[in-house]
């Protein structure tokens, strides 16, 4: 399986979708992702071990604690490029927004 697929792979489960949204505020132990799952810690752990696998997310033990955090850019890197051969128009909104100051408003969306 190519890189790029295993990232499409890892988010193709809701659970792991999740954790990934709750690592965004910063490192998790184990422990505290699963108890906010309504199923058992191994079933947490394989899809830790899928999103680890797919470079999504990093581990470091802190004593007997596993914890967990996501890999810098990996996921917006992977999806970007995936983005990029589909859509590429992305790369040059992504252009834009590069050289746009923070303090530039957004620009409107016409659909």
């Amino acid at each position: 399986m190519s890189d790029e697929n295993s990232v499409f792979e890892a988010l193709a489960h809701p659970t792991r979708r999740q954790i990934l949204q709750d690592l965004k505020d910063g490192e998790q132990a184990a422990g505290e992702i699963a108890a906010r799952f309504a199923v058992t810690g191994p079933t947490i752990s394989r899809h830790l071990r899928i999103l680890r696998g797919a470079g999504l997310v990093v581990e470091r033990r802190d004593a007997n604690r596993i914890l967990y955090s996501l890999a810098s850019d990996r996921l917006a890197l992977s999806v970007g490029d995936f983005l990029s051969t589909v859509c590429p128009e992305q790369i040059v909104l992504r252009e834009v927004r590069k050289r746009r100051s923070p303090a530039d408003p957004e620009p409107a969306v016409s659909r």
